[in-house]
């Protein structure tokens, strides 16, 4: 395999600051600019008001005539934000071709097929950690913030389990873009193409570099109580982004893990499985050792078989 360079290696501006300023730009666009343009797509597929509308999504209070619409709401949002907006900062601000930016380098088969097994088995490794993290009792002189982060987190949980639950195929299909596909594209555009490589070129050190961006990754889902399991699986991503050299391995890796969760929690509930992901008992111990040594041994492969010379300066 022939050596290629970091696709932001003669960019002039600091890059650390450039990418605290793609994070904050890609939050604001994502969580401001992006619903409001996501109001506008969504409003004919509502019979009331706008501020009715707006209200119900506010609230959280999720009744199936709103579900459609607020998946198209989500579904601009995310890709106003994560994908149109980081595009356009590469044009304009870096002045580079989008195809050039993301440091694309012949893939193989073999590599697919190991993200797609390194994904699932992930998730059952992390699933520790998800329990873990969710059951975490802070000290007590720190119960005001734990007190509003529950409040927090009870209400996204609402708002989860109401766009999760599935009354027609349509909206399971909806969801699998909304919840899969596009995140799994702009996310991995946002934190590993961009923040990830800017962090690689400011710090030269590539595991502060994904250790970062995976914290900025898990820091906008404003999920406290699921912190440190996503952190994990940005770590995975950026790694599996650095060892391949090609941003489409984290997107497929991505995809696996919310499409996996969306496709198992319809299955579930069509009775077709009886596998319950949002299930809150700890994981068995014995299947998560065997697992999660399954992912790695995994992961060790996909490192050897990857392997690309890099130049990154």
């Amino acid at each position: 395999m022939t050596s290629f360079d970091n696709p932001i290696a003669n960019t002039k501006t600091n890059p650390i600051v450039s990418a605290i300023a793609v994070f904050f730009i890609a939050l604001f666009a994502f969580q401001i600019i992006g619903p409001f343009i996501g109001f506008i797509f969504a409003m004919p597929f509502y019979e009331g008001g706008l501020m009715e509308f707006a209200e119900m999504v506010t609230s959280g209070v999720i009744t199936n005539e709103i579900k459609v619409p607020l998946y198209i709401l989500q579904g601009v949002s995310s890709a106003f934000g994560l994908i149109v907006v980081p595009i356009i900062y590469i044009r304009l601000v870096e002045r580079k071709s989008s195809s050039n930016f993301f440091w694309f380098h012949e893939k193989t088969s073999l590599q697919s097929i190991l993200t797609i097994l390194i994904g699932l088995t992930f998730m059952v490794f992390v699933g520790m950690f998800v329990y873990w993290n969710a059951n975490l009792q802070l000290p007590e002189f720190l119960s005001s913030f734990e007190q509003s982060a529950r409040a927090m987190e009870d209400k996204l949980m609402e708002m989860t389990k109401a766009l999760t639950t599935f009354d027609t195929t349509g909206q399971f299909v909806l969801a699998l873009v909304v919840v899969a596909i596009i995140p799994s594209i702009g996310e991995e555009i946002v934190f590993r193409g961009l923040i990830q490589n800017f962090l690689l070129k400011g710090t030269k050190n590539i595991h502060l570099a994904i250790f970062i961006s995976a914290f900025f990754f898990s820091a906008m889902h404003m999920q406290f109580y699921g912190l440190v399991p996503r952190m994990l699986l940005g770590m995975l991503f950026g790694y599996l982004y650095y060892y391949s050299g090609n941003l489409f391995i984290p997107m497929l890796a991505h995809f696996v893990n919310n499409g996996f969760t969306i496709i198992m929690m319809f299955l579930y509930q069509q009775q077709i499985s009886e596998m319950d992901l949002e299930s809150a008992d700890r994981p068995e111990l014995l299947p998560w050792l065997i697992f999660s040594t399954i992912c790695f041994a995994l992961l060790f492969y996909f490192k050897k078989l990857s392997a690309v010379p890099r130049n990154y300066e």
